[in-house]
């Protein structure tokens, strides 16, 4: 199949994805290791570099703008300096912003990871310092996100909800993108809190996620195939149910009952798996709004994000990469 999903590449540039969920700055804070700490047995860097790079829901954002299409955020963000940053580095990728929602009574998350440089192809995490309010958004900075969405979702061709529990993702809230896309595409990462999007097209989660939910130990083809189905027909979804399994691919149950496994590249130098899923249901999201089928937009986010893995932090995949990954990676 991969040779075959070729032509589906240039497909997922052109549309339009309105992307709603919590935003982050990842701060990477990079140095060299000169020594240990006389204080404490650890390291201590010498300071080189700082990157900041699109997170948490912008990262599916970020992977849907290198692809060619364009994404509209949707999201909180602080009044503070972060969410300044934050919102340069989005306009920077090319995605827009004006539905960005500031609350001057929560923090701008920011996941801040200090990396030490040791002479090997990627640097290496030491230690990770968040910065975030898991508190439901308040009335108020609700009914600014929903009039947000009221506004744009009538030129999407897809509405896109990634899920990082930090807030505003609210069952309300939820509820309001379920109501006013019913006749869009709607998709879900949801880390778990699958209950929330019943009624959705698509809804992704991971292997645990499945087993947590479930309440049963997940083992091969047919246990993953039957899990779905039953998440699907549960969540009563009106497209498929994706669950994630690393290494192992994907497993997909359609809404008809029909089920798929579509693996995963043999992909040997794994280094980080952070944004791998943002990339999957970005990759999802846009072949399916293109006319892809399950099984085809499924494996096409499993070679992207088999190019994220090679990667250290979040990486957006170009097309000419992910037309690379399918050739080789047969």
């Amino acid at each position: 199949m991969p040779n075959r999903l070729q032509p589906w590449i240039p497909r997922l540039a052109g549309l339009r994805v309105l992307v709603i969920g919590d935003v982050m700055l990842d701060e990477y804070l990079i140095g060299k290791t000169t020594r240990l700490s006389r204080e404490a047995p650890v390291p201590v860097l010498e300071f080189e570099s700082r990157q900041l790079i699109p997170g948490g829901a912008s990262n599916p954002a970020a992977n849907i703008v290198t692809l060619g299409s364009t994404a509209v955020q949707v999201g909180i963000i602080g009044s503070d300096a972060a969410g300044t940053n934050l919102r340069q580095v989005l306009q920077a990728r090319g995605i827009e912003t004006n539905c960005l929602v500031v609350d001057s009574g929560r923090p701008t998350t920011v996941k801040t990871r200090i990396m030490a440089q040791m002479g090997l192809r990627f640097p290496q995490q030491v230690a990770r310092l968040d910065t975030l309010s898991r508190e439901p958004v308040g009335a108020a900075v609700e009914r600014q996100v929903r009039a947000a969405i009221d506004k744009e979702i009538g030129s999407a061709d897809a509405v896109l909800l990634s899920d990082y529990h930090t807030g505003l993702l609210t069952p309300s809230l939820v509820g309001t993108v379920r109501k006013l896309g019913k006749d869009r595409l709607l998709t879900a990462d949801a880390q778990g809190s699958l209950d929330k999007y019943a009624g959705f097209t698509l809804v992704k989660c991971n292997a645990d996620d499945a087993r947590d939910y479930l309440r049963r130990d997940l083992r091969g083809d047919d246990a993953f195939a039957d899990a779905a189905r039953e998440l699907c027909q549960k969540l009563k979804l009106t497209g498929g149910m994706v669950i994630t399994r690393g290494a192992d691919g994907a497993t997909v149950a359609m809404a008809d009952g029909e089920t798929a496994h579509c693996p995963a590249p043999a992909v040997s130098d794994v280094f980080d798996v952070v944004g791998a899923g943002d990339t999957a249901i970005a990759v999802m999201t846009l072949a399916l709004a293109a006319g892809a089928t399950y099984p085809q937009a499924v494996t096409l986010a499993n070679y992207a994000s088999g190019l994220v893995v090679r990667r250290v932090g979040n990486y957006t995949p170009s097309p000419d990469e992910l037309a690379w990954a399918l050739e080789t990676w047969v």
